[in-house]
């Protein structure tokens, strides 16, 4: 908030009407001068006077808008400016010399302290007018910014249940598996999306991905991606083929939007085949699985992705991650870092979002652990667990 400028906030014309009321406000103090003088000021120097008096008061309340809580360092200068200003215009010319007072004289001086009293009348009922109407046109202009922030707020508000409904619930289960999920968006709605679906033969699909920008545009992409990513996983569990096809989904239809994306099919017997689509690569037991590089989905030129194969041996784990991990981000402007997102890379989903949040977030960040049950006991203990809402 501190670095917003006022000038670039406020309308033209609001700005242009107070600083003529400030203007108008302050010309009085010469006028009132001008009445404690007799009205013995030279006409030029009065009218100088009077232009001066509200030029001044303009300048100073624009350096106070425009400094704030800075704003001595450039009063002061001003101050001691006006000061010497009007000095060598008092030395240049001086008051006339004060005479006897006759009836013409007093004639005159009536006749100037009543041109004083009307035109302060004048002055302070153009300020007034002034200050009156920024006020109200600011008023209704925040009226309307606040009704406007409020129904956005409500669209934001129903974009993010939406776009909860479309994720994987917390504490699902699959057999042979334990899946961990944790998603912490950056704003009330993200760009990360990610899904974890049963193949009906004992074993797993999991896409992966990060729609590029923030809030609403990236959560309208992301439910775009989502639908796109359940009906193709009805035809074929082939990680290759799933890319390529939300590739020609997005190619043409995001206005130069892409997405990064990962899928990985993980059959009952561990096996493991995994396409890139320039996302971040997985950890298996903490080490970075090397994968063949790929453009992001949505990219012109892109659309080729290769597959790698691995094992998921039992008591091993696979982890996900989004970029929002390894660019968290702290004060100092250092980032969370590779090294530190492989040493936490074991760790449960929830502490590894944890982490990378406390270190400072900047972006929305997705964690996704599967690890093989190492026994049928185990297997059966994560069956029988109770179900845990998720806090």
């Amino acid at each position: 908030m501190n670095g917003i400028n006022p000038w670039q906030t406020t309308p033209r014309k609001s700005a242009v009407i107070f600083l003529f009321a400030v203007f108008f406000i302050f010309t009085t103090f010469a006028f009132a001068n001008d009445i404690m003088e007799m009205g013995r000021e030279p006409a030029l120097r009065y009218g100088v006077s009077v232009l001066l008096s509200g030029l001044f008061a303009v300048a100073y309340a624009a350096i106070g808008i425009t400094l704030k809580g800075q704003f001595w360092k450039g009063c002061l200068p001003l101050f001691a400016l006006q000061f010497v200003v009007m000095g060598m215009l008092g030395h240049w010319f001086p008051d006339a010399p004060q005479s006897v007072q006759g009836g013409s004289e007093m004639e005159r001086l009536h006749a100037r302290l009543t041109f004083d009293a009307i035109a302060i009348i004048i002055a302070v009922c153009l300020g007034y007018a002034g200050f009156v109407y920024v006020s109200v046109s600011e008023g209704r202009r925040h009226i309307r910014v606040h009704m406007e922030m409020a129904l956005l707020e409500g669209e934001m508000a129903a974009a993010r249940q939406v776009q909860q409904l479309i994720l994987p619930q917390q504490g699902e289960s699959f057999a042979g598996y334990a899946v961990e999920s944790d998603y912490q968006p950056a704003r009330q709605v993200g760009g990360d999306f990610f899904q974890i679906l049963p193949t009906g033969n004992g074993g797993l699909f999991i896409v992966v991905g990060d729609v590029a920008g923030k809030g609403l545009p990236a959560a309208m992409l992301v439910s775009m991606l989502v639908g796109s990513i359940r009906a193709t996983a009805e035809d074929t569990h082939d990680p290759v083929l799933m890319l390529r096809r939300l590739h020609e989904r997005l190619v043409g239809r995001t206005g130069g939007g892409f997405s990064t994306a990962l899928a990985a099919f993980i059959a009952e017997d561990g096996q493991v085949t995994i396409a890139n689509a320039g996302h971040l690569s997985p950890y298996l037991d903490g080490r970075e699985v090397e994968l063949p590089g790929a453009l992001p989905l949505g990219i012109v030129d892109g659309g080729q992705y290769e597959a790698r194969s691995l094992e998921l041996r039992r008591g091993s784990r696979l982890t996900f991650y989004s970029d929002g991990v390894v660019e968290a981000q702290n004060k100092n402007g250092e980032l969370f870092g590779f090294d530190r997102g492989k040493a936490i890379s074991m760790e449960p989903a929830a502490k590894i979002v944890e982490a990378a949040v406390h270190f400072g977030q900047s972006d929305d960040i997705t964690v996704v652990t599967i690890e093989r049950l190492s026994s049928i006991s185990a297997v059966a203990a994560i069956q029988d667990a109770p179900m845990l809402a998720p806090a």
